[in-house]
């Protein structure tokens, strides 16, 4: 259905509502029921007080079936009918006379639609087509996992739509038993379950004291979820690897580059101990349903205390490789870069960096005088939590309260009950150490991608008198 805005204007002395029987029938007019005969459905209606014109905003089949059902309206005055577009259309299409660019590599999901979704459910959008947007730290209080809908989304293409009755994941290179694995295939193996968190690479971009090119992350860009799947290993092991190198994953998202006409596919490795980890999944469900579309619908990859870079959704192809692997997202970007450009100083992005995030109060909040839970969540991919400290206003800092047993893969619930004696502004920190001995740093190094900001988090809150 396309979407139109409706505009009718009447005479003071035409006005159907003088006359309440005239009136009672244009209500029924627009009836729900008698709206959706007509092929036709209202969002939204209102009248200028006064100036006796009437809006609405509707999807209908075509303009024409509009314009007969409008047909009582037009008998009392003018009736003007515009084509419109959404704000999330608008924008993921780059501006009001821009048409929306739709990937030619496999079909996709509606930007307007995608966008909508993330709005709906409360993630703070950054860019409407490819969707990227971050889970609202507000959202993070108090769960475990993350709602399948408010955790945050990271795309470099357009979302693929794709069946899961006629999918298939290959599985070739280096093997001695090319495969072509069914979804009920892979449902018939062993499965495993776990609790991971993911964070994108540049979670906490903007936070670094110079600007960074790439999506402009705050903090949010990190959610945990309930995976379920088969470990990976199980399937290189009914292909046999032979003498393999690297493990190659394609996902069937794709593209063009900025200032390059030609399509890539999303495309990362791993090595072959890495991949063979045991926790390492093929997953094909979330927090206890099948993977939502725009996060890898039917099937991705999960690599536990990685960034979630190396987690490829919308998972098509494994290909064993007998030498290392070279793409765009695997040599040229995720990488971190120092140094001069000619020749900088290079590491690639793996492990997740250990980090505390302060999830209750919030940033500016007020807060009475007394007792106050100061809370929050800390991962690594290192190692588990071992501590964390948190600092209030110049106090010697303290160490907080773990919640519940030490996560291996996921992030850690924590806790510190402080008390305010004295109104004013206090500043609070937080600071995380895991059990491989790492630590926060006090401000994180410049690289060139803005990526692993793990710097301790501080921010003011305003304590105010009862």
């Amino acid at each position: 259905m396309a979407l139109y805005v409706v505009r009718h204007h009447h005479t003071p002395e035409r006005c159907p509502a003088q006359d309440p029987y005239l009136g009672a029938t244009l209500l029924n007019h627009l009836s729900r029921p008698n709206v959706r005969r007509h092929g036709v459905e209202i969002q939204g209606e209102a009248i200028v007080g006064g100036e006796h014109t009437l809006y609405l905003i509707v999807d209908a089949d075509d303009e024409s079936r509009l314009r007969e059902f409008m047909q009582p309206f037009q008998m009392a005055g003018s009736l003007d009918i515009y084509p419109a577009s959404t704000c999330a259309r608008v924008v993921a299409s780059g501006g009001c006379g821009a048409s929306l660019t739709m990937s030619d590599v496999v079909p996709g999901l509606d930007p307007e639609e995608a966008c909508q979704q993330a709005i709906d459910a409360g993630l703070v959008v950054h860019r409407a087509h490819p969707l990227n947007c971050e889970t609202s730290i507000a959202a993070m209080v108090g769960g475990v996992v993350m709602p399948n809908a408010r955790f945050y989304v990271r795309n470099h293409f357009q979302i693929p739509n794709l069946e899961a009755t006629n999918f298939r994941l290959s599985v070739g290179g280096c093997v001695e038993r090319p495969l072509s694995l069914s979804m009920r295939d892979l449902h018939s193996m062993r499965s495993k379950t776990l609790v991971v968190t993911l964070e994108c690479a540049g979670n906490g971009r903007t936070l670094f004291a110079e600007t960074i090119p790439g999506e402009q992350w705050n903090l949010g860009a990190v959610s945990t979820a309930e995976w379920t799947g088969v470990p990976l290993v199980e399937v290189l092991d009914r292909a046999g690897v032979r003498l393999g190198q690297e493990v190659l994953f394609r996902g069937v998202d794709g593209g063009a580059l900025e200032n390059n006409s030609e399509s890539i596919r999303f495309e990362r490795s791993l090595q072959i101990d890495q991949a063979r980890d045991e926790d390492v999944l093929l997953a094909y469900a979330m927090n206890g349903e099948p993977l939502p579309l725009q996060h890898g619908y039917p099937l991705r990859l999960i690599v536990p205390s990685w960034y979630a870079v190396a987690s490829v959704k919308w998972l098509t192809e494994i290909e064993v490789l007998d030498h290392p692997f070279i793409g765009h997202y695997q040599t040229e970007k995720y990488w971190y870069e120092w140094g001069p450009d000619a020749h900088p100083a290079r590491e690639p992005v793996t492990l997740q960096h250990v980090r505390a995030l302060i999830t209750d109060p919030a940033p500016d909040q007020e807060v009475p005088l007394g007792e106050l839970a100061i809370r929050g969540v800390a991962w690594s991919g290192a190692a588990s939590i071992a501590r964390v400290d948190v600092r209030v206003g110049d106090r010697i800092w303290q160490e907080a309260r773990l919640v519940s047993e030490r996560k291996r893969h996921s992030w850690q619930w924590w806790e510190l009950i402080t008390r305010f004696e004295q109104p004013g502004v206090v500043t609070l920190s937080a600071c995380a150490t895991d059990l491989a001995g790492r630590t926060q740093p006090e401000s994180s190094v410049w690289n060139r991608h803005g990526y692993g900001n793990n710097a301790i988090q501080r921010f003011s809150i305003r304590v105010v008198g009862n």
